[in-house]
């Protein structure tokens, strides 16, 4: 992977949480500093999150929430809060999150202190996936580091949780901080109402307690100088595929699809389709997702999504259908085993689609994956089944000419090229 790589963030210019990356190593405390400043802990915790709220700022882990709502939710709690970032980047497409924790992560910790401050929080945590190793063993003598210079009042612990896909949903992250599984839970109660040891808690994912750390120290104003008025700052976005310099880069929000492409060295071969917003996000063809603007209204617009800011290229000699097909058996094996559209309804799909992807040819499997898609969707304790579900709804709208082929001849020849979506159970023969 290759990123964007330049100095102090400069007034409406790029690149914003990477500025600090150049040296050919990650950010250690006092070159940090240097580049950014130290963090100013001087705010009202009122005053800031007013500040936050007018910056315009929303989630950047996939579902787009307002950041200063999140905050003044967790404040007005009537016992003392709980603050998580959230770096367990469960989506194999994206590499984003652990990008700004290997090279930036006391720009996460200033956001995760932050944070806390707002909130009046008593226990601070930064979680990732226990298979992270060496990021893990790398993140704690950065909280150490911390530590010892006295610059975070509540000190940040750094948590392994299992390496599962729905291990990294929020109320999974909760449930596995307060003693139990690492498994997504029904709401209510939301984890602002009572989450970690039944304590009000605010998860953000890592980039966005990053874009807080900027926001303390230069401001809500200077947040909007770049993207759009509606969509305001700057994000991450990972790039990969069939892609000339495939990589995490940061963007202006509201730059369009075709944008990022060419900023990635543009398409290594003529582009079929576009996958945006990862394995929770959908397929759009080429021609359609080119003009998109990178925001969450814009996408859903275009029957596609933002997601946690992917963006997969498909060349014309690639199968989409054989992709999905592949994607939905990982995420059908992938659940919390907890509520029948997962436990059922998923691996059902997923053989839906893989008779589709590679049998066909009986006039009956297109059918059948569209009859499977509304049994699932919506019924699930959390968001996962309905993630499936709009990957495998949008790969055959996206790829209609070739479902009809698929369903009437046979399998096309992509099906047997290499394979483009990483599946790490796949890749791990499990």
């Amino acid at each position: 992977m290759t990123a964007v790589v330049a100095t102090r963030p400069r007034t409406g210019s790029l690149p914003r949480l990477l500025a600090g990356l150049g040296s050919g190593g990650p950010a250690g405390l006092v070159e940090h500093e240097v580049s950014f400043g130290p963090l100013p802990l001087d705010w009202r915790p009122r005053g800031l999150i007013d500040t936050v709220e007018r910056s315009g700022l929303v989630g950047r882990g996939g579902a787009g929430f307002p950041a200063g709502r999140k905050l003044r939710s967790v404040a007005a709690g009537r016992r003392s809060a709980v603050v998580v970032a959230n770096g367990a980047e469960g989506e194999p497409a994206s590499a984003k999150d652990r990008f700004l924790l290997t090279w930036a992560p006391h720009l996460v910790m200033d956001g995760i202190t932050a944070a806390a401050h707002a909130v009046g929080a008593t226990e601070a945590y930064l979680v990732l996936h226990r298979s992270a190793g060496r990021l893990g063993t790398a993140l704690q003598a950065a909280a150490e580091a911390r530590n010892v210079a006295g610059i975070d009042p509540v000190p940040i612990e750094v948590v392994g949780i299992p390496g599962r896909y729905t291990s990294s949903e929020q109320s999974a992250i909760v449930q596995f901080l307060s003693g139990g599984p690492a498994r997504p839970t029904f709401a209510p109660p939301r984890p602002h109402e009572r989450g970690v040891g039944g304590h009000p808690t605010l998860v953000h994912n890592v980039e966005t307690m990053a874009h807080l750390a900027l926001i303390t120290r230069f401001g809500d104003r200077w947040f909007r100088e770049v993207g759009t008025p509606s969509a305001p700052g700057s994000m991450l976005v990972t790039v990969s595929g069939a892609i000339g310099r495939p990589g995490v880069y940061e963007i202006a929000a509201g730059t369009t699809v075709g944008q990022v492409v060419m900023l990635a060295g543009g398409p290594a071969e003529r582009p079929q389709a576009i996958l945006v917003g990862g394995y929770f996000g959908a397929w759009l063809p080429a021609e359609t997702a080119w003009p998109v603007p990178m925001t969450h209204a814009a996408l859903r617009a275009a029957r596609g999504a933002l997601g946690a800011g992917i963006v997969i290229v498909l060349p014309e000699s690639s199968c989409g259908l054989a992709e999905t097909a592949r994607v939905v058996r990982y995420l059908s094996e992938e659940t919390a085993g907890q509520c029948g559209p997962c436990v059922f309804g998923l691996p059902a799909l997923a053989d839906a689609m893989t008779d589709l992807a590679y049998h066909g040819g009986r006039g009956r499997a297109a059918e059948q994956v569209a009859a499977l898609i509304p049994l699932i969707e919506g019924r699930g304790a959390c968001r996962h089944p309905d993630g499936a579900t709009q990957l495998a709804a949008s790969a055959l709208a996206a790829f209609g000419a070739d479902v009809a082929w698929h369903d009437r001849v046979g399998p096309c020849h992509g099906v047997r090229g290499r394979a483009l979506l990483p599946v790490p159970a796949a890749e791990e023969g499990a």
